[in-house]
């Protein structure tokens, strides 16, 4: 079975991380910091956080945004629940901006026309969904306008560039980016996830959060009499100035991590070969179409979207999958609408709101993509998609 995507690891990954498992530091090592400043440099931001997950970062970026009860949180409802969950563990509203069509991201008209209507928007997380970049630009410039702070959601992003040629992630429009590290993404720390910033002060505060909310760094200690005997600091001492999280990850995950980004010009130059292809392949087929055709030579390429229009075939979506499955072709679907989940149902939204998304969500297929796939699997996909579209 071919899968929907999958990570690479080759001997020198497997050698990385047995020097960590024999260098006697596991974790808070090292390894952190030398994949922070790898990461730093490779986007071009000043300061990089590494953390235990994708997850955890936004989380932190949205308690650094200051999103909290009687605040707000925006994003895209195209994207993994996490992107909207960040507002909810704060205690903040999500509210949801409806997606560009014909880049799935999303749309800049929707966002200043949000708002101009609502108060109280504390934070903007675009989705740079499939390592298509958004346009940050007036994404930027719009919360600029409403005083909101911008999280770029860049999970799908590591090693994408923007429409002016800079990195996702050089934070140019935005106070903070965020990135994963999970298997299937661009590179693979087995989990993890990286937040970059421009900003010393966000810098320090992550640094802080992602630790318990203990001291970092040279922070002054507030309690100047329980941290110093005699005029001398304490060497015992630490202090909790904050409420943080263990959102710590390890030397082991750093190590596989680090290991892998000098692998990631390669990964991403397979990704867009094979994406080319792909896109050739399905150009003059009737019933379906790439989801995205603009930024080809700039998306970190995470995906490959199909929308395909099932009702014209005749055929439900499950059993094009199941059909597909049979040929030894696996996919999935990216993603179900936020709104439509439970959880945010009984918050009061739906995904009828934002009919762009019901659209896409409708006829979203995702078909293999990742560095290994070969030409001769990618053929079979291929052939296999165009006998039951055609």
């Amino acid at each position: 079975m071919i899968p929907y995507g999958k990570h690479f690891i080759d001997e020198d990954d497997v050698r990385a991380v047995a020097r960590v498992l024999q260098s006697g530091t596991l974790t808070q090592g090292p390894a952190v910091d030398a994949l922070e400043a790898a990461i730093s440099s490779y986007v071009g931001s000043k300061y990089a956080v590494a953390v235990s997950s994708c997850t955890a970062g936004l989380h932190l970026a949205a308690v650094v945004a200051g999103v909290k009860p009687g605040s707000t949180l925006v994003t895209s409802p195209i994207t993994f629940v996490a992107s909207a969950n960040a507002g909810l563990y704060t205690g903040g509203r999500v509210e949801f901006i409806d997606i560009d069509p014909a880049t799935i991201n999303m749309s800049p008209n929707c966002l200043e026309r949000v708002l101009s209507e609502s108060s109280g928007i504390r934070a903007v997380v675009p989705v740079h969904f499939a390592g298509l970049a958004c346009d940050m630009a007036v994404i930027g410039a719009l919360a600029e306008n409403a005083d909101a702070m911008v999280i770029e959601d860049a999970a799908h992003a590591l090693g994408a560039r923007y429409a002016d040629g800079r990195m996702v992630g050089c934070c140019a429009h935005s106070t903070m980016t965020v990135f994963s590290l999970h298997p299937v993404k661009a590179i693979a720390a087995g989990e993890g996830g990286v937040i970059t910033t421009n900003d010393e002060y966000v810098y320090r505060k992550l640094l802080r959060l992602r630790s318990h909310g203990i001291n970092k760094l040279d922070d002054p200690f507030l309690d100047l009499e329980a941290s110093t005997s005699n005029g001398t600091v304490n060497p015992w001492y630490y202090e909790m100035q904050e409420l943080g999280f263990h959102y710590r990850i390890t030397d082991i995950q750093c190590a596989l991590a680090l290991s892998q980004l000098g692998k990631i010009e390669a990964f991403i130059a397979r990704r867009r070969e094979l994406v080319d292809r792909y896109d050739r392949a399905f150009a003059n087929m009737a019933q379906c179409r790439p989801a995205q055709k603009s930024g080809r030579d700039e998306s970190g390429h995470h995906l490959y979207v199909l929308r395909i229009d099932f009702a014209m075939l005749g055929k439900s979506r499950l059993e094009f999958m199941q059909d597909l499955r049979l040929g030894g072709v696996g996919t999935q679907v990216h993603y179900i609408p936020v709104p439509a989940h439970p959880h945010y149902r009984r918050l009061g939204h739906s995904p009828d709101a934002f009919p762009d998304s019901k659209e896409y969500y409708e006829q979203a297929l995702s078909l293999p993509l990742f560095y290994d796939l070969t030409d001769n699997q990618q053929a079979q996909v291929i052939s296999a998609v165009a006998e039951l579209v055609t």
